[in-house]
């Protein structure tokens, strides 16, 4: 089987020596996803826009994988305030209330940086079409 490793550019990426998805076969695994914090669209208080976003920059990892949404099983989504779980949910529900991927939602002590508050991790397996 062959592997595709999509990157995105980001300077973590060769600093830390990952990428953004892996593809091999029909299985595919997203890295730790935040926003991107802009102050504007995205703040730093805003846990529903931020999951959105994340949500957003996934399907366009997804879809240069020849996959979608629809592919993902499993979520992960990690968050520094479970307080928020209504905002997170509610993003996540706008793409995944009919699919209903598995998920975990866990609290912890901290984010790469203190403006991030949530971070999903993403498992796709494509089936046949």
């Amino acid at each position: 089987m062959s592997r595709k490793n999509i990157l995105t550019g980001s300077p973590w990426e060769d600093k830390m020596g990952y990428c953004r998805a892996v593809r091999i076969g029909n299985c595919i695994e997203v890295s730790g996803t935040v926003a991107i914090v802009d102050g504007t669209i995205v703040k730093a208080n805003d846990a529903h826009a931020q999951t959105l976003n994340i949500l957003e920059r996934v399907a366009k990892v997804l879809e240069e994988l020849d996959a979608s949404m629809k592919d993902v099983i499993r979520t992960r989504i990690f968050t520094t305030d479970v307080s928020l779980f209504e905002d997170i949910a509610t993003a996540h529900a706008k793409y995944f209330k009919d699919i209903k991927p598995t998920t975990g939602f866990y609290g912890i002590n901290q984010l790469v940086a203190p403006e991030y508050l949530v971070e999903i991790e993403f498992t796709a397996i494509i089936t046949e079409k």
